[in-house]
């Protein structure tokens, strides 16, 4: 742990969303809390937290699907109906889609371990 570090789950961190906003740890706010554009790094690089002891699942994930999904049908059926283009420009979907997946799924997976952080939640441990 850093020094002038809270203690791991004592509340003391980031605002969860403002931490899950710019990818920081949050527990001590330093940045660098993915390695690669949607992999947690193993720890931190200012505190030394554990990253790998969260476990965020496919939750984010799930829910992401359905709110890209419904994003880009509507955006697809909306273009189709209102301007009729011919049928490759629908081709722009397919980068919208990407884009939005990888950057919701930054965002979701961040918010749920800085959650998980704020309420000391832990995989397979009890915590009274």
């Amino acid at each position: 742990m850093g020094q002038g570090s809270p203690p791991e789950g004592s509340g003391a961190g980031l605002d969860p969303f403002a931490a899950a906003m710019r990818g920081h740890c949050p527990r001590c706010g330093a940045p660098g809390l993915f390695d690669g554009a949607i992999k947690f790094a193993d720890r931190c690089r200012g505190c030394g937290l554990d990253y790998s002891t969260f476990n965020v699942g496919d939750g984010p994930a799930a829910f992401l699907i359905l709110i890209v999904g419904a994003i880009v049908t509507g955006g697809a059926i909306w273009v189709e109906l209102a301007f009729t283009p011919p049928w490759w420009v629908h081709l722009i979907w397919i980068p919208v889609a990407a884009a939005l997946t990888v950057g919701g799924l930054r965002l979701a997976k961040a918010a749920l371990l800085a959650q998980e952080y704020k309420h000391r939640a832990r995989e397979g441990r009890i915590t009274r």
